[in-house]
């Protein structure tokens, strides 16, 4: 994918939990950033700390806005379902929330690491109350050697296959991305850690967030906000 001047407005999309510093969403969206995904939750107890505040502060300078919910080992309807409750009360707003299944090995948290089958099963759930497949974030390592394992059964794939994908590389651009046709985000840098080049081309910071996780997205500014608008969650009532 080329990184002329011209196409740099596909680096439109951060990611943040409540350890990353920001002082100005303000400025963020002055500096090209059109679209802020923020933890919202982990397992089935956990809430990010920072997340309510933020969504609000995003909100009061017209940035997009989505949660992800980091995914372990427990029961896969009870996290999905504390994921859409706390982002339902934290008032989503007329624009709705992107909502995303971290999928990633965990190895620093409580709970273990999601299987399979888990995600398969959170993913139905939240299709199932939302009417909308959430995304799935993982590595291009990850979807090799975990989805792409023979263990996982192909009803399970095909549910997340149904999932846009939100895929991490800082190595190279991504390519394998099976079962998925291509990716619609790329999170190309996270922590200070990116290797692609011209350097220019990919910053590791934002604004005033530095080490920032960024995210290439697969189209223009137009097509950001079409597909926000197409796949954010809209809550009315609650369940």
């Amino acid at each position: 994918m080329p990184r002329t001047k011209a196409e740099r407005i596909n680096l439109m999309v951060v990611d943040l939990y409540h350890g990353d510093v920001v002082t100005s969403f303000a400025d963020a969206a002055t500096s090209g950033i059109r679209g802020i995904i923020h933890k919202a939750t982990q397992g089935t107890r956990v809430a990010d700390s920072a997340y309510g505040a933020r969504r609000g502060n995003a909100a009061d300078v017209g940035l997009l806005w989505g949660a992800y919910h980091f995914g372990d080992a427990t029961n896969p309807i009870q996290q999905a379902d504390h994921f859409l409750n706390t982002v339902e009360a934290s008032h989503p707003g007329r624009n709705g929330v992107l909502l995303v299944l971290d999928f990633e090995k965990n190895g620093h948290y409580p709970g273990g690491s999601m299987r399979a089958d888990q995600a398969a099963a959170f993913v139905d759930r939240i299709r199932a109350r939302t009417g909308n497949y959430p995304g799935v974030y993982m590595s291009e390592y990850r979807i090799r050697q975990v989805l792409n394992n023979s263990r996982v059964s192909s009803v399970d794939k095909e549910t997340l296959s149904r999932c846009w994908l939100w895929i991490a590389n800082y190595h190279f651009e991504p390519r394998n991305t099976t079962p998925w046709d291509h990716w619609h985000l790329w999170q190309y840098t996270g922590d200070g850690k990116c290797n692609l080049r011209p350097r220019s081309a990919y910053p590791k910071s934002v604004a005033n967030i530095s080490k920032a996780e960024r995210n290439i997205f697969r189209g223009t500014s137009a097509a950001l906000e079409s597909f926000w608008s197409a796949n954010a969650w809209r809550p009315t009532t609650k369940e």
